[in-house]
């Protein structure tokens, strides 16, 4: 396997003396389960948008999916981003009124696909996630699982090479958060490397590795 994500001594700092992660080495295989864990501060955000490339190293090299970032235009970045990576937060970010299958639909815009294409490729996202009966619910018509499913189908309806989930079941019960858990492990069996960044160290212990992270360094 080659690697899809690698990082390579990355520091990032901030204005004021603030460096919230240190010389930090990491490479993910494609196809793997990873859970990034650690608590409040310890660097797990920082790494997120490192790696989903929303942010730039102050040393250091990250390559994502045979990708040199340093060498990468803004322009080229989001697209990078926008083809090959999907996120998921904790926060669902739904569209109020809109129904799912136009919400997932929407986050395809950048592909220049005709709507209808758009549209077929959210019925199958949405299908996948378990949701094919309810592609005309408001999110007000949904549970918070269902509603977080939305979210994932709408990170995968573009079949991106890495699903970066920032504590998926945050805002979700143990039941709800169970179902999620579960679903990201299906979304990874059938190929997609998947990344959970977490404070749980019951759902890091349930993945098959787990990278745990302090004082913004991997210990």
């Amino acid at each position: 396997m080659t690697a899809v994500i690698e990082l390579h001594r990355v520091t990032r700092s901030y204005p004021g003396g603030v460096t919230a992660l240190r010389d930090v080495d990491l490479s993910v295989e494609h196809g793997e389960l990873i859970a990034i864990v650690g608590p409040s501060g310890s660097g797990k955000s920082t790494m997120l948008n490192l790696i989903g490339t929303l942010d730039r190293p102050t040393s250091g090299r990250v390559r994502i999916d045979g990708h040199d970032v340093a060498t990468l235009t803004d322009r080229r970045l989001s697209a990078l981003r926008a083809r090959r990576i999907g996120f998921v937060f904790q926060s669902f970010h739904l569209a109020t009124g809109r129904d799912a299958r136009t919400d997932v639909a929407d986050g395809l815009l950048y592909t220049g696909l005709p709507r209808r294409e758009r549209e077929r490729r959210a019925d199958r996202a949405l299908t996948r996630v378990g949701l094919g009966d309810r592609l005309g619910h408001r999110p007000h018509q949904l549970s918070g699982g269902e509603r977080q499913r939305v979210a994932v189908a709408r990170a995968v309806a573009g079949d991106p090479a890495v699903l970066l989930a920032d504590e998926p079941t945050g805002n979700l019960d143990s039941v709800a958060g169970t179902g999620v858990m579960d679903l990201l492990r299906e979304l990874n069996m059938a190929g997609t490397t998947v990344l959970v960044i977490t404070h749980d160290h019951e759902i890091a212990g349930s993945l098959p590795r787990q990278v745990p992270m302090l004082d913004g360094r991997v210990i």
